[in-house]
């Protein structure tokens, strides 16, 4: 059984991924953590403690490996702490700017950290899709929508941009993201448009567009519950330990790859 740090304990992913290791056999939660109280100081049994607590608290714990999704400078302090101690690190936080991105690259020459835009294994089935599908019709118009929930801080998401990237891998011609449309803007052959949407509780959806030739694709991923998301960051932690420092991403633990330096290196 693979022990877990989990950090953002009283948020929404925090409190899914405690509830998914407490239904599953082969992990176990031994440390939790949150930056702000969280009532009755425990989620689905386990104890929440102060975040500011986590590297005195990982040093005394057995974690093997730590589970975070919070926000970008929180999370770069988090993997700094598990790089100090060994600790292996899954993150699943987005909307680092490149200091932040810069942090985890740094820890990661000391600790296996795997990192990765969405944990949902249909999203990454739909990755593979899109880039098949840009390649086979080259001169048709992409145009990218995704929808989260009103509490949202990034936009667009994570993977809206993770997508956005295979997409500019298939087609060089496309090097422009518009995000969003006003006034008088007639479409440019060079632009991928972008539109990010945020309503009541909607987990997540993402769209791609293909449209030309007098025809219309589309391929979309709607995720039902964030348990699925909980689920494959808790796949992707029983993966992670024993792994040599180094980066790797969710397409690792769905292949089984053991390769670093993986595309999400770069974003």
């Amino acid at each position: 059984m693979v022990r877990v740090a989990v950090t953002g304990a009283g948020g929404r992913m925090g409190r899914e991924v405690i509830a998914a290791a407490d239904a599953r056999e082969d992990v176990s939660v031994v440390l939790a953590v949150n930056r702000t109280t969280v009532e009755g100081s425990e989620v689905a049994g386990v104890p929440v403690h102060d975040a500011e607590e986590l590297p005195a608290l990982l040093a005394e714990s057995d974690a093997e490996v730590l589970v975070d999704f919070t926000g970008p400078d929180s999370s770069a302090d988090y993997v700094e702490a598990c790089a100090e101690l060994g600790v292996p690190a899954v993150v699943g936080t987005t909307g680092f700017d490149s200091t932040g991105t810069a942090r985890l690259a740094d820890a990661s020459e000391s600790i296996p950290l795997l990192k990765a835009s969405n944990f949902a294994r249909g999203v990454a089935a739909l990755r593979q899709a899109v880039r098949e599908a840009v390649a086979a019709v080259p001169e048709y118009d992409v145009e990218l929508t995704e929808t989260h929930h009103n509490g949202k801080r990034d936009a667009p998401s994570g993977t809206a941009k993770s997508i956005l990237d295979d997409v500019e891998s298939v087609r060089d011609d496309l090097d422009e993201r518009t995000h969003g449309r006003e006034g008088d803007q007639p479409r440019r052959r060079s632009e991928i448009g972008v539109h990010a949407r945020r309503a009541g509780d909607i987990t997540g959806e993402h769209e791609v567009l293909l449209a030309g030739n007098h025809e219309v694709l589309t391929l979309t991923h709607r995720a039902e519950s964030r348990g699925v998301f909980a689920e494959g960051a808790l796949d992707a932690a029983v993966w992670l330990v024993g792994r040599d420092a180094g980066r790797y991403d969710f397409f690792d633990v769905i292949r089984g790859d053991d390769t670093t330096d993986s595309e999400e290196d770069t974003r």
